[in-house]
């Protein structure tokens, strides 16, 4: 797999200055204050970098201890780069007799999931097609002048203003699905140029932070359904997911809501609220407490053309209310489409499991359609974006054969089901964890 022999014995030192390491030791440094990770046989010492990585201090750090090989491909895009930060961290190699794969997990598996990645980008799965995100953002565009317009010429009465919220709603749902793109390297061949245009993107169209968005989600995509590691997942207190936790919660007698009923309050809380109230907080917060002042000029500059455009049609309140009903009608699309493919899936602890097998227990697909495929954002193949994040989304169809054979041969389960059975799953995931935290509370 790789580039990792040149630094060590072959560059023509005496083998005595290559230090080796077994597994036993390595498991040992995954501490907030000691973290080590192996990618492609080489050990590296990430302690003092962690919060300097470009993708968040956490998300590498979710990998102290193991073996990251996966996961370090999936993520960047011009490896012989990171090449150059990873050089002085190098500290050894694992030692002649050690596997190449931590805890027992099965190499050949690990091995053939590699040779599948090789083999689509040996068929250009990871070339971007400018056209298909060229258009794709100028329809985004087209939608934000076709707001303007029709409040222009048919006035602000209660049928206009609602189809306008709803193109509106529409744009700012299109415009999330294209930031992920951008945010997930997956237009350019130049990470400087999917940064810069991921700013563009998530800032001056919906007003929110590159940085934020990157640090939260690379962790979800290293560790998906993962407790304390997959942000996704943590809800602080108001949901309690998977089999365990339920039960976790039910023998501690921890009741901060009625979990049996979360399957109801679900409609009242999670959708309506996420992007309007959460999300936004979230947000605001964070760039300025972490100085993100490009992200937030980018989002200033949102707020300033929303203002510009529609206070001289609504006035301050009016605008301010019709932005407000925009991010409560996307916070219902938006929720809908990211928990579908996740929280009917296993929701547990770290199980240390190889990239492949990770993915798939977190993670399900919904057919394929146009009207799919454009309204999820690609994200209805959410398994082949899982294990290929830096994938552009429109050739996800063309590797979702090789992902189901592979998965066959090993006996790893590939679930796909119809959009509306999506749906319905996520409401009866919840009934069924709060069903198993009402048991424990009650009986354990």
């Amino acid at each position: 797999m790789g580039k990792g022999g040149e630094q060590g014995g072959d560059s023509g030192e005496p083998a005595a200055q290559i230090r080796f390491y077994t597994w036993e030791e390595i498991q040992k440094h995954n501490l907030r204050t000691d973290k080590w990770l192996v990618i492609e046989r080489k050990v590296y010492n990430v302690t003092k970098w962690a919060n300097r990585h470009p993708g968040g201090q956490r998300v590498i750090s979710h990998c102290a201890g193991e073996d990251a090989t996966d996961a370090f491909q999936a993520f960047h895009i011009n490896p012989t780069l990171v090449q150059k930060f990873l050089k002085p961290l190098l500290i050894g190699e694992l030692a002649p007799g050690e596997p190449s794969q931590d805890r027992d997990k099965n190499s050949q598996l690990v091995e053939d999931f590699r040779t599948l990645r090789k083999t689509a980008e040996d068929m250009n799965l990871f070339r971007a097609s400018p056209l298909f995100f060229s258009l794709y953002l100028g329809h985004i565009i087209a939608m934000e002048v076709l707001a303007w317009l029709m409040v222009s010429y048919f006035g602000t009465g209660w049928i206009t203003t609602l189809i306008l919220a709803c193109i509106l709603t529409t744009s700012q749902a299109q415009a999330g699905w294209l930031q992920h793109d951008f945010g997930h390297l997956s237009v350019f061949k130049k990470s400087s140029w999917n940064h810069i245009v991921h700013k563009f993107v998530i800032g001056h169209l919906k007003g929110a932070s590159a940085n934020w968005w990157n640090h939260r989600h690379f962790q979800h995509h290293a560790k998906p359904n993962i407790f304390k590691k997959d942000p996704d997942v943590n809800m602080l207190h108001i949901f309690v997911l998977g089999d365990t936790q339920p039960v976790e919660y039910g023998k501690k007698k921890l009741k901060y809501l009625p979990y049996n009923h979360q399957h109801e309050y679900f409609f009242l809380i999670f959708p309506p609220l996420l992007i309007p109230v959460y999300f936004q907080i979230q947000i605001i917060s964070t760039m300025i407490r972490r100085r993100f002042w490009a992200d937030l000029a980018w989002a200033i500059s949102y707020y300033l053309r929303y203002f510009i455009t529609y206070i001289p049609f609504y006035g301050v309140l009016g605008s301010l209310c019709l932005l407000t009903f925009v991010r409560f009608l996307e916070s219902h699309w938006f929720v809908w489409v990211t928990q579908m493919n996740h929280i009917p899936m296993e929701i547990d602890s770290e199980k240390h499991r190889d990239w492949l097998s990770s993915q798939m227990a977190a993670t399900c697909n919904i057919e394929q359609s146009f009207f799919n495929d454009w309204f999820t954002g690609h994200l209805n193949f959410q398994i082949e974006h899982h294990l290929f994040p830096t994938m552009p989304r429109h050739n996800f169809w063309k590797v979702k054969p090789l992902v189901k054979s592979l998965c066959a041969k090993y006996g790893v389960q590939y679930e796909e089901k119809p959009l509306g059975k999506a749906f319905v799953d996520i409401v009866g995931s919840l009934k069924k964890s709060g069903d198993l935290w009402l048991d424990a509370y009650l009986h354990k």
